[in-house]
């Protein structure tokens, strides 16, 4: 063999033979079964090609509680990640040890079937505190474990049916077995490993050019994708990017490889853990930039791993053009050639238009009777009146009525209708419409989420209708406080349910103060100095 040798000194897929795999399927008609979420499907898919090589399935509590602690499997082996299957707690009390589970794709499709041999309810503050490093919920890591993830996890091998079908990119899609069977039929040993999340540019081209000329390696380009929706138009720009930069590296000098590993912002723990992934795909040397903490602990390890560590310096002057170039795409502004490639930018233009072209959405949360909805429909008459973007408006008893009228009003149906509202508003942005939303949405943490899934495709302009309690239970329009303090209504919010006020929100505006012509004015002002709209004349 010339390549390094997998971790744990052996790859180890889990795809089982053919014959075995229809055994499976038939198998699988009587058994339970959970439908994976997007980032378990990425987790599935790594294990049954190897990537996660030596794991067997989703990791145990024994090797759980150890990773966390030492980042070490219980057999000792290095493991920095906990990679576990969040379940539901009603779907958990299906599953006592020695439960045989179909696991399936969101669309319905048998990818594997899992073996039980652990079922523990972890606490997410400690696994929070060892992995990031705090549990402080800005952390967008702390954020997802504790509101995205689901209570319960289980462990288990797997035995793998199929690996998720993919629609897009396929002939740069590569299992680990794949690719390392593609560098020894190039016969090349010592492979760098380029990762990267974000196009890359002149700078990074020829620094990773320069680091591998320097190991007398070739280049396995891998980046990472966050988001892989079809629809999602920046994932096929940032693709077309790296196919071009592949053309500026010398002639069978680089390979490009789509990596379907999920997003894991645990620093330097996470730098090793992509190291260790990327060495089952056959790469001998890592890229880390000089002096973090990432080089550090993944040189600290690297004889154990059998890696070479080659440094690169990140220079203030090459992000700060990078933010520059953002910034002037944004605007409309031409990006110098010097910066990169000409094909480069087309492909961002055209996926990320200058705002004045891109879709946004206005979201208003507050009180009952604060006054969104008499704003929100100010405002979209005069979006209307302007011309520049189809207009949607998704009031909250609109969308009760027409949308979510099979859900009640307990904590998990209201954070259920907003994720509705988001979902919605994100389809209109992303085909640059503008969506103006008005329910109460008075938990923060689903308002993150709406904000995270919208931002993506274009802007985002929370508005906080901060009008007073008070104020709001005088106008009772509806009779529904009135209700409420009477006892009729039950975890009506302000009253016997919170409303967490936003802490960061765009604007807020008291409506006892300010007329809905003056708070639409204001709304109108901030999305031109934003630059999603022209100024008036």
């Amino acid at each position: 063999m010339t390549l390094v040798p997998a971790h744990g000194g052996e790859l180890r897929p889990l795809l089982a033979e053919p014959s075995r795999a229809a055994a499976l399927k038939e198998e699988a008609l009587a058994l339970p079964s959970w439908n994976l979420t997007d980032r378990q499907v990425r987790d599935v898919e790594l294990l049954l090609g190897g990537a996660f090589s030596p794991l067997a399935g989703f990791l145990g509590e024994a090797d759980y509680e150890r990773v966390c602690g030492e980042m070490r499997l219980a057999s000792g082996t290095l493991w920095p990640i906990p990679i576990a299957l969040d379940v539901t707690e009603s779907f958990a009390e299906k599953t006592a040890p020695g439960t045989r589970l179909a696991l399936r794709h969101p669309e319905g499709m048998l990818l594997a079937l899992m073996t039980v041999t652990d079922r523990w309810t972890p606490d997410r503050g400690s696994e929070a505190e060892r992995i990031f490093g705090t549990t402080d919920e800005e952390h967008p890591g702390v954020f997802r474990l504790v509101h995205r993830t689901n209570p319960v996890y289980l462990g288990g091998p797997l035995e793998g049916v199929e690996p998720p079908q993919h629609h897009t990119f396929r002939h740069l899609r590569h299992t680990a077995g794949r690719m390392r069977a593609r560098l020894e039929e190039l016969g090349w040993k010592r492979v760098l490993a380029c990762g990267t999340s974000e196009p890359m540019h002149r700078a990074e081209v020829e620094m990773t050019q320069r680091a591998a000329e320097s190991s007398r390696a070739k280049i396995l380009l891998q980046p990472l994708l966050d988001h892989t929706d079809p629809g999602d138009a920046d994932y096929f720009a940032r693709v077309r990017c790296y196919q071009e930069v592949l053309r500026r590296f010398p002639e069978d000098s680089a390979e490009l490889s789509l990596l379907p590993l999920a997003p894991c912002p645990a620093g330097a723990r996470a730098a090793l853990w992509r190291a260790i992934v990327r060495k089952n795909y056959g790469c001998s040397h890592v890229l880390a930039a000089e002096g973090s903490d990432a080089e550090a602990l993944v040189r600290k390890h690297a004889d154990e791993l059998g890696l070479t560590v080659v440094p690169f310096e990140k220079t203030e002057t090459a992000e700060r053009t990078a933010d520059e170039a953002r910034q002037h795409l944004e605007e409309g502004l031409d990006v110098p050639d010097s910066f990169t490639y000409p094909e480069v930018i087309e492909s961002l233009r055209r996926a990320r238009p200058p705002r004045a072209k891109q879709g946004f959405t206005v979201f208003f949360t507050g009180l009952s009777g604060a006054g969104k909805s008499t704003i929100a429909k100010t405002l979209v008459a005069k979006l209307m009146e302007a011309g520049t973007r189809p207009v949607t408006l998704l009031d909250g008893d609109i969308v009760r009525k027409n949308i979510s009228s099979e859900l009640g009003f307990s904590r998990k149906h209201r954070d259920l209708n907003i994720l509705r509202i988001g979902f919605v508003a994100s389809e209109i942005t992303k085909n640059r419409g503008a969506a103006v939303c008005a329910p109460i949405a008075p938990y923060r943490a689903v308002r993150r989420r709406v904000r995270e899934t919208i931002a993506r495709y274009g802007g985002f302009v929370e508005i906080y209708v901060s009008t007073p309690l008070e104020v709001c239970e005088k106008r009772d329009r509806k009779g529904l406080y009135a209700k409420a303090r009477a006892g009729l209504i039950k975890g009506f919010t302000g009253i016997d349910d919170p409303y967490e006020a936003p802490e960061d929100a765009e604007l807020a505006i008291d409506t006892s103060s300010v007329s809905p012509e003056e708070a639409a004015g204001r709304i109108l002002r901030h999305l031109e100095d934003a630059g999603f709209l022209a100024p008036a004349p």
